[in-house]
């Protein structure tokens, strides 16, 4: 979970409160940060990296499993008939 992001954005969202509110604004970025955390953590993401990696091992995957298929193809073609 990148904090630095949840951060930023509870900071903006706590600086767009109208004049009125900004003595509110250091327990309302505390509260939505908290929200915030909260929710994306729900949502079980995963990271660029993470994500990146996981492609990566399933294009290998597909590549073997065309190698193997390809494979049983041949020796089925060959000793299928016997």
């Amino acid at each position: 979970m990148d904090l630095h992001f949840i951060d930023d954005l509870s900071r903006r969202l706590a600086d767009a409160l109208p004049p009125g509110l900004q003595t509110l604004k250091q327990d309302v970025e505390h509260n939505i940060h908290a929200i915030l955390r909260a929710r994306l953590e729900k949502l079980d993401l995963v990271t660029r990296d993470e994500f990146d990696a996981q492609t990566r091992v399933l294009a290998r995957t597909r590549a073997k499993l065309e190698e193997l298929e390809k494979r049983a193809a041949e020796l089925e073609a060959r000793f299928g008939d016997k």
